[in-house]
């Protein structure tokens, strides 16, 4: 009676305590609340109606390029990515460490035995032994554990979703690069007939040269010329090949072990449509800036705990054992207690000390989602932009080549009469080689360009409440 009267006259003494720190410190834990940002209601795209977010964005936008073997390479990167499987690796430790948060509210059970065994002179040998176990419990009054285990359950879905940036990251790498295997392959070809045509009017310029109707300087121009279209070549296949090592890392395999067959950019991936009107929700499915809030709320839920950490605990702790001088008689009697602790922390600056700067940091926190908001906007303004100017320049450079291909034909058939040299068909065939690369680098920019735009605006991921999924 003695024992629970003292033990109730301590828990009432911490009731009066957590008034009085209720009255100087704040232990109160807000409700968390979505930290506020720049919005934005439109995009900058020409007028059109308003589509919803799946219609603009498919799960697998990457197949609407039309490319069987980009999908396959897509599908190689996501299943074999090294980086992809660190993030899945954060993914299963950050899962492990909710479970490991939450022990920290269930009792501890330690068993031990021993024995002592002692010989000192001119005393009999003497020997002792024991054995018993201790059961502690911190009983969560407040709810401190539980919002550590809130706090690692929002990392945990932070990492999810660093995981799924990742994975957007990785496609747009895959395509982006295996656009410009292609483009490689397309100049390639391209620079091999320049530098075809260019020895045929070196062998013209020789030929001239012999009957003394060109001077040697023009000769020694058109090899200075071969000289450096051979060069340009050579450097095309070097670029050529280091992207394609590039391409076998993203897929994660070993340089020289991924090979693609040559083919042409133009002819085998196609530029999918982007729908006008894009929703101004497609935000909200971005992982990094979902992965930004969810470290908001982590941010919060620390803050809660080390505010409830200034309020008093409540531990219990009961043991048992036995204790004999022969092993034999050990367990013919048993020693059992139980001692119930109540700890107030009265006076301990730190923990006061640190509740501040769990409050700070949720500032940090607030800021870098702000900041993550505010970028991701640039981006999907800035591929708006570029996709937008890049497919007028396309359109421009294509009609400048169909013009420059109807010069070719003209010029072709004044040759057969005699109206003009070989020299002018040639050169009219290397400006009409110089639009024809022009226009294959900005379809290729083009392309890149979409990439970019699905990746900016999420891809094809589900909107995530962030408050709602920790919990």
């Amino acid at each position: 009676m003695k024992r629970a009267w003292t033990f109730s006259r301590i828990y009432i003494g911490s009731s009066i305590y957590v008034g009085l720190l209720c009255a100087c410190a704040d232990v109160r834990v807000p409700e968390y609340k979505h930290p506020e940002a720049a919005a934005k209601s439109t995009w900058s795209r020409p007028a059109g109606s308003t589509v919803s977010a799946t219609e603009a964005i498919s799960p697998q936008w990457w197949s609407q390029f039309g490319d069987p073997h980009l999908d396959s390479l897509v599908t190689q990167a996501i299943a074999g990515n090294v980086d992809l499987k660190i993030l899945a690796a954060r993914i299963t430790v950050a899962k492990s460490q909710i479970a490991e948060v939450r022990a920290g509210a269930l009792p501890t059970v330690d068993v031990g035995a021993g024995a002592s065994l002692q010989k000192t002179t001119g005393q009999a040998f003497s020997k002792q032994f024991n054995a018993g176990t201790r059961v502690s419990w911190d009983i969560d009054i407040w709810g401190q554990v539980e919002k550590g285990v809130q706090g690692q359950k929002a990392e945990f879905h932070a990492t999810e979703a660093d995981w799924r940036a990742g994975y957007l990251q990785i496609v747009a790498d895959v395509s982006t690069t295996y656009f410009q295997i292609l483009q490689l392959d397309e100049q390639i070809g391209a620079q091999q007939r320049a530098v075809t045509k260019n020895e045929q009017i070196l062998a013209i310029y020789e030929n001239m040269r012999t009957n003394g109707l060109l001077a040697d300087t023009e000769v020694l121009r058109q090899r200075a010329e071969n000289n450096r279209l051979t060069k340009d070549l050579l450097e095309l296949r070097r670029a050529r090949d280091v992207t394609e090592n590039a391409l076998a890392t993203l897929v994660g395999v070993p340089a020289g072990d991924l090979k693609v067959q040559p083919d042409r950019l133009q002819n085998r991936v196609q530029v999918p449509v982007v729908p006008a009107g894009l929703p101004a929700d497609l935000m909200a499915r971005r992982p990094d800036v979902v992965a930004a809030e969810f470290r908001v709320l982590e941010a919060h839920d620390v803050m809660g705990q080390a505010r409830l950490a200034q309020l008093p605990t409540v531990s219990l702790t009961g043991q048992g054992g036995t204790a004999s001088f022969g092993l034999t008689d050990l367990f013919k009697a048993f020693t059992f207690g139980l001692m119930p602790t109540i700890n107030i922390p009265a006076f301990n600056p730190g923990i006061k000390a640190h509740a501040k700067t769990t409050e700070a940091q949720i500032k940090v926190a607030e800021e870098d989602y702000r900041k993550t908001v505010i970028s991701a906007y640039e981006e999907v303004e800035d591929a708006l932009v570029n996709l937008d100017a890049h497919q007028k320049q396309k359109e421009q450079l294509q009609q400048q080549v169909d013009q420059l291909q109807v010069v070719s034909v003209q010029t072709a058939s004044q040759l057969e009469i005699g109206v003009v040299s070989q020299l002018d068909v040639f050169e009219n065939e290397r400006t009409l080689l110089a639009a024809q690369l022009a226009l294959l680098a900005s379809y290729q920019q083009v392309l890149s360009d979409t990439v970019t735009l699905y990746k900016a605006l999420g891809g094809g991921w589900d909107r995530i409440e962030v408050a709602n999924a920790s919990r």
